[in-house]
């Protein structure tokens, strides 16, 4: 009961900020409509109910299963079928994604049809396949972090001078989007799996991070490779317009089955393959196995509630804020705004929560989780605000930013310390959860809309790979003073 009240506590503290902001800007600068209002509350309460039980339904469900299959494929000692393994967990996985479907359904929205829904789920599930199948390779053969992450980004830069303006946005964005809150626990668990049984207990303890960004990639270079195959031409995008009903509670029961039946297809393929493994080769007892089972039903519970908040209550108020600060006179607000937004909204993404802790447990208490969330809120705060600037001038192009963010990142990587290498790469997949794919982006293509000159699929899009980028810099900042720090206390670090 005390786990249950402190996980309450946590998201309580983490969704009040963006709750008082947006109570705050209805009574200021941006008046709302009462029936918006009144849903984004009700969001706000579903939001907090649902990410608790998620929260202890990872606990006791998604994360022991990652880490007894993880195990599982390790002991196996057969390299085809780590590689395999990794690539069939990693499709079904990402498949189900609730982030990478939300993300698929704007992009196929705004586009009005012309980039399928479906196509970029699929295109992006190979990708993370092919790449989680890769970083677990990466673990078995000892290969450095840095070394392949240069490798990889090196890859997705030269893809990029072929890719549209269109695609390069939904690429990266669709990067951070896949490593949502299902897919990161999931991820995390298999990696300490995978990792756990080697010998150097050092060497495992890094190479439990890392995996999230190397898969992560696979979702950038899938969706450039269908840009350059595809040949798709310009592409301009606008919002659909707003629902004009006054009914408070209707989207909250429109949104519901649709959800609950997305999170039960994200959910089942892990269901079955536990099941599949525990007759096989697990041989776990009953009552870990009814546990595990509860742990499912929670996260199913959680999520869908979750979801449903999301969807009904902060998406549209979300646009209504970005649309209504981007017509004031003074273009300060949108973009300090959009800062205070990335610092707060950071601190409700269910999915940094997961990470932090595991952060907090791998190092025995060495990296504490409040560095790292202050350092995560900074970065997340800072690249929104930087995206809020690229819609209101028209001449900054995405790739400005990314291309020194990336190239700064990877030559940090060499410097940082490995285990710090491996938290900021996967910090970036993380930090861009279910609320940076909802409300955020929804602030940003608000935004676009209202800005004369920008076009919402080119500059609406791109502030979750902002998002996903900012922390590299961030954490590995916090890394090089650890370990200068360490330095001074005649403390051993690596890298």
């Amino acid at each position: 009961m005390n786990q249950v009240i402190l996980k309450f506590k946590e998201v309580l503290y983490s969704v009040l900020p963006i709750t008082i902001l947006v109570l705050i800007l209805h009574f200021t600068l941006t008046p709302l409509d009462i029936t918006l209002i009144l849903r984004f509350l009700i969001g706000a309460a579903a939001i907090i109910v649902g990410l608790t039980i998620f929260l202890i339904g990872v606990d006791i469900g998604i994360t022991p299963i990652g880490n007894t299959i993880g195990s599982a494929i390790a002991r196996s000692n057969k390299l085809w079928i780590v590689a395999a393994a990794g690539f069939i967990l990693g499709f079904f996985v990402c498949v189900a994604e609730p982030d990478l479907h939300i993300l698929a359904e704007q992009v196929d929205s705004v586009s009005s049809g012309l980039i399928p829904k479906i196509s970029i789920v699929v295109i992006v599930s190979i990708g993370i396949a092919a790449l989680l199948s890769l970083g677990l390779l990466r673990i078995v053969y000892n290969f450095p972090l840095s070394k392949l992450l240069t490798i990889l980004y090196g890859l997705v830069f030269l893809l990029g001078i072929f890719t549209s303006r269109e695609f390069l946005a939904i690429s990266f964005d669709a990067s951070g989007a896949t490593t949502g809150a299902l897919t990161v626990p999931f991820i995390l668990a298999l990696a300490m799996g995978v990792s756990k049984l080697k010998k150097d207990s050092k060497s495992s303890e890094e190479d439990s991070f890392g995996l999230v960004a190397v898969a992560s990639a696979g979702a950038i270079i899938s969706v450039m490779i269908m840009s350059i195959i595809s040949k798709t031409g310009e592409i301009t995008g606008s919002l659909a317009t707003a629902s004009a009903s006054t009914d408070i509670f209707r989207p909250f029961f429109t949104h519901l089955p649709t959800i609950a039946g997305e999170i039960l297809l994200a959910l089942l393929p892990i269901l079955v393959i536990f099941l599949s493994f525990q007759k096989i080769s697990f041989k776990l007892s009953q009552k870990d196995v009814r546990k595990i089972l509860f742990g499912m039903l929670f996260t199913f519970v959680g999520l869908v509630l979750f979801l449903v908040g999301v969807n009904a209550g902060f998406m549209e108020v979300g646009n209504a804020v970005g649309y209504s600060l981007s017509l004031l006179d003074n273009k300060a607000y949108v973009v300090l705004f959009g800062f205070i937004l990335g610092l707060v909204t950071i601190l409700a993404e269910p999915a940094v929560y997961v990470l932090t802790h595991q952060i907090e447990d791998v190092t025995s208490g060495y990296v504490r989780r409040k560095a790292v969330m202050i350092s995560l809120a900074i970065g997340v705060g800072m690249a929104v605000a930087l995206s809020v600037i690229r819609i209101l001038v028209p001449q900054l192009q995405l790739w400005q930013y990314l291309l020194p963010g990336y190239m700064i990142s990877l030559a940090m990587a060499f410097v940082v310390p490995d285990l710090f290498v491996g938290i900021a790469f996967d910090s970036g997949g993380v930090a861009s959860g279910p609320m940076t794919a909802t409300f955020i982006l929804a602030y940003a293509q608000g935004a676009a809309e209202a800005i004369e000159g920008a076009n919402v699929l080119v500059d609406g899009f791109g502030i979750i790979a902002m998002v996903a980028m900012t922390p590299l810099i961030a954490l590995q900042i916090l890394g090089l003073i650890f370990k200068m720090k360490s330095k001074k206390g005649g403390m051993e670090t690596n890298g």
